[in-house]
């Protein structure tokens, strides 16, 4: 198994450039939204099991996901969200331990919004945390997503709060700035990576 670095931070915080940044050093990237879309695409037995645990109304005409009608009955229906992730959370950890595994790169970036949250830090060696304040989130993820500030605060609620992150990152970015800026801490910490990768 590679040298595994976990890469999180909550929404709007800028995760998605910190991963970019590191693919540009040509060091394998594994997303977990990524892998969580991938298994619950049609024919992948996640899908099959969602279906067959709610109901034929989470899927579309063509047989897709209707992830707009099941996230509005998760945000009305709090208890299914533990049974939907009693079903998504192991296949997607095994996906995510395969792809993992297959990572060719000095060391390899494990890139999930909640990292800590699914245990999935577990998997990894070093943990790394892209911080911003909540306002700077609200601001940037407003902007982004064309999302209500009230929809953005619910997704930020579901979420690690921010302090406990903080406690539980081995590294922290802040990326209140520029671009440049978060690449320069971004390049400290690459070179800190490559000493610690065993190869």
């Amino acid at each position: 198994m590679p040298y595994i670095v976990g890469l999180t931070g909550g929404i709007g915080s800028g995760k998605s450039a910190a991963s970019q940044w590191f693919e540009h050093q040509d060091i394998d990237v594994v997303d977990a939204d990524v892998v969580a879309r991938e298994v619950v695409q049609p024919g992948q037995p996640a899908l099959e099991k969602i279906a067959q645990h709610f109901g034929d109304w989470v899927l579309q005409a063509d047989g897709q996901l209707d992830r707009r009608a099941l996230r509005d009955y998760i945000f009305q229906h709090p208890e299914a969200r533990q049974q939907l992730e009693a079903i998504t959370h192991p296949i997607i950890r095994q996906s995510i331990l395969s792809q993992l595994q297959q990572a060719q790169s000095a060391y390899v970036i494990l890139v999930s919004p909640l990292l800590f949250e699914t245990g999935q830090d577990r998997m990894t060696h070093r943990n790394l945390l892209v911080d911003v304040s909540e306002a700077t989130q609200l601001k940037r993820a407003s902007q982004r997503d064309a999302q209500s500030t009230e929809q953005i605060q619910k997704i930020i609620a579901t979420q690690m709060p921010r302090s406990e992150k903080l406690k539980r990152a081995d590294d922290v970015v802040h990326n209140e700035g520029t671009l440049d800026e978060l690449y320069q801490q971004l390049m400290r910490l690459h070179t800190d990576y490559l000493t610690r990768s065993p190869d």
